[in-house]
């Protein structure tokens, strides 16, 4: 049974956050990119006569977390140079332009889904910009990105980097794939047992940067007690859901989940760039967990 205080919004000491990101064991160079960040209204004081400004409450209650993933494809240093500018556009676009977090969880959210529709193409106009002053590269990226505005969560995808949730024992892929294997699976095509061992399996049907980019917003609960969980597929190409599923059980907290998760996939080959964010809000002591079903 689920408890009230499982959805009392945490407090910002109370959130316990984390991202990394390595380049792997075979990989020249790490084309990944990563952001983790809190918004918050902000006074700045240009000028005074109080003598204790400095005492003054300026920054206002948490807005929104942000938990970002970008894992550039292409030649050369193109894909790091496609993820970078991924997640500077999405940043500039958020400090400027999304103002609709009043309207996250209503039945008129429809303005926030479309702000975060257009902040990723905002970041594929960038890149798709900046490839055509240098032709010769070949820039493109995944992006994944969460905002979280207490209880709910806001997931942008496009690419195959995911977004999971682990919640009272179960594991969900938030985000789905957008690859050409993916597609085929969806249309009947491929069998879903044969995906993983497709050679379409991750290549992209969808990039910021990439011929064609389309952005899905969904939008999930998130409880206290949950976590969170977003990572590139050099991660998911060595560790499955359900050993995913076993290193969140047994964390305790984002910073060891991330190391983790990432030693594992070096042990196994560490094939491709690793990217990690962990976010939880643990519940508040007495609290009771909710036994796994």
């Amino acid at each position: 049974m689920t408890s009230e205080l499982q959805w009392v919004r945490p407090k910002d000491v109370e959130l316990d956050l984390f991202g990394l990101t390595h380049i792997g064991r075979v990989r020249r160079e790490n084309q990944d990119h990563f952001m983790l960040c809190t918004v918050h209204p902000q006074v700045v004081i240009h000028g005074t006569s109080l003598p204790s400004a400095n005492s003054l409450p300026l920054r206002g209650e948490r807005l929104a977390t942000y938990m970002l993933v970008a894992d550039g494809v292409g030649g050369g240093s193109g894909g790091g140079e496609a993820s970078r500018l991924a997640v500077e556009a999405i940043m500039q676009y958020v400090a400027s332009s999304l103002r609709s977090y009043h309207a996250a969880g209503s039945a008129g959210d429809t303005a926030f889904h479309e702000a975060l529709t257009a902040a990723a193409l905002e970041a594929h106009t960038a890149v798709r910009e900046q490839q055509q002053q240098n032709p010769d590269a070949k820039m493109a990226t995944t992006l994944t990105l969460a905002v979280a505005v207490f209880p709910w969560m806001y997931v942008t995808q496009v690419g195959d980097s995911r977004c999971y949730r682990y919640w009272e024992g179960e594991l969900l892929q938030v985000t789905r794939d957008q690859t050409i294997a993916q597609s085929l699976v969806d249309q009947g095509i491929l069998p879903a047992e044969r995906l993983e061992k497709s050679p379409f399996s991750h290549v992209l049907a969808s990039a910021i940067g990439g011929e064609e980019a389309l952005p899905v917003v969904s939008r999930v609960d998130i409880p206290r007690g949950c976590v969170l969980l977003l990572a590139t597929d050099g991660l998911t190409k060595h560790v499955n859901d359900g050993e995913i599923k076993a290193q969140i059980e047994a964390m305790t907290g984002s910073e060891q989940l991330c190391r983790s998760l990432l030693d594992l996939a070096l042990e196994r080959g560490g094939s491709d760039n690793i990217t990690l964010i962990a976010a939880r809000a643990p519940l508040r002591p007495g609290v009771p967990r909710s036994a796994p079903r």
